[in-house]
């Protein structure tokens, strides 16, 4: 079973922690975007089975990427991340249809339980 992901996060460092432990355990990292609109044309020229992606970024926040990605693939498995304080925010990706969300600053268990959980593991 292929276990390419996708990263998505403004901050550079929070994309190397990702793919870090990702990388870790045995995960293809095929892309990394910076923002939204990144995100959707790579994950469009990419595939991939899992994304991780950030709430708050510059030019296109998550959620309106989630949806975008989500019009394009409606199997689309992502999970959003944000900073504590963000439930609100996290309810609208969840009813949008992110499979999980993840609370900064990641831990490694919970990022990996995350990934198996949508991938099915």
């Amino acid at each position: 079973m292929s276990k390419k992901v996708m990263i998505v996060d403004d901050a550079v460092f929070m994309r190397m922690m990702v793919k870090d432990i990702l990388e870790k355990n045995e995960f293809e990292v095929v892309a990394e975007a910076e923002n939204g609109k990144v995100a959707i044309e790579q994950y469009k020229a990419t595939s991939p089975d899992v994304v991780t992606m950030d709430i708050t970024m510059p030019e296109m926040n998550g959620i309106e990427a989630l949806k975008e990605i989500r019009k394009h693939d409606p199997h689309a498995k992502i999970i959003m991340c944000s900073a504590m304080g963000q439930q609100a925010m996290v309810m609208d990706a969840i009813k949008s249809g992110a499979v999980d969300f993840i609370v900064k600053p990641f831990n490694a268990e919970r990022v990996m339980e995350a990934i198996g959980k949508a991938m099915g593991l």
